[in-house]
């Protein structure tokens, strides 16, 4: 497994993700995929299967030292009082005393980001989680968000595929010394029926999926893979024996397309970055 530093933050590069997974599936999955290698799971307090996420921890005999963790705290529960008292019920489902990497999972101008902030700090100073970070963040967001911040933001979590030129976050990302996590990064399903990555996994002996998830790896990025099939899992853990050459980088990064962005629902999503 390879692993993503930034700003004191160790992060397996491949993740599990469990959005939209059901609590029996997440449970079997996650016990299943641990077992097999994987060593980040990433859930949210809004995907309603935290316990199922600690039940499969704990299920797959990995000692919790192992696993790096990651849940995000839902916008409703922004006030301070609410944020903590909904990070203890996030603990208490995930039975653990602490997440490795707890995330604000989308803006939210209800409350304002220097008491998000403060209560993520809160958090970390507990010790109820090692790391903090963002996620959906735009650039503007991103440099506010660490200049409110006393300890250094380790993360921001954000869509990404071969669809949609994401420059302008990621060079952000490196001048704050954060890593990027990439969900969505099949797109929906629509990478696969690609021509031109069709074309880069024949020449590879790779499925399209392996290409995708080794793409975003390859820039240095953690991605997330999500499936309720053992078999794909393998298939998707399979992705650090090879190499893209800098033709095949370039050929996907070429995908790009002006309306390439799928995840942007309203009341949460921010005025979105454009690139140059």
């Amino acid at each position: 497994m390879n692993f993503i530093n930034a700003n004191g933050a160790s992060i397996p590069a491949l993740g599990f993700g469990t959005f939209r997974m059901e609590g029996a599936d997440t449970e079997r999955m996650v016990s299943h995929v641990l077992q097999h290698g994987y060593r980040h799971i990433d859930t949210a307090q809004i995907y309603g299967n935290e316990a199922a996420v600690g039940q499969g921890i704990r299920a797959s005999g990995v000692a919790r030292a192992d696993v790096f963790l990651t849940t995000k705290v839902w916008v409703a529960n922004y006030s301070r009082d609410a944020f903590l008292a909904s990070v203890d019920e996030s603990l208490a489902k995930l039975k653990t005393d602490y997440v490795d990497l707890l995330l604000l999972h989308w803006p939210n101008i209800a409350v304002s980001l220097e008491e998000q902030i403060a209560s993520l700090n809160a958090v970390a100073k507990s010790g109820k989680a090692r790391h903090i970070g963002v996620s959906n963040f735009n650039t503007a967001l991103m440099q506010e968000a660490a200049r409110l911040s006393q300890q250094p933001l380790a993360n921001n979590q954000v869509e990404y595929h071969p669809y949609l030129d994401q420059r302008p976050v990621i060079a952000t990302a490196k001048e704050l010394g954060m890593s990027l996590t990439a969900y969505y990064g099949m797109a929906d399903g629509k990478v696969l029926a690609d021509p031109v990555l069709q074309e880069i996994a024949s020449a590879h002996r790779r499925s399209v999926a392996q290409i995708v998830l080794r793409w975003i790896i390859q820039q240095g990025f953690v991605t997330l893979s999500k499936t309720v099939s053992e078999a794909r899992a393998a298939e998707n853990a399979a992705i650090f024996d090879f190499d893209l050459s800098n033709e095949d980088m370039a050929m996907i990064q070429k995908l790009a397309q002006p309306d390439g962005r799928i995840v942007s629902p309203d009341g949460l999503a921010p005025e979105w970055d454009t690139a140059a």
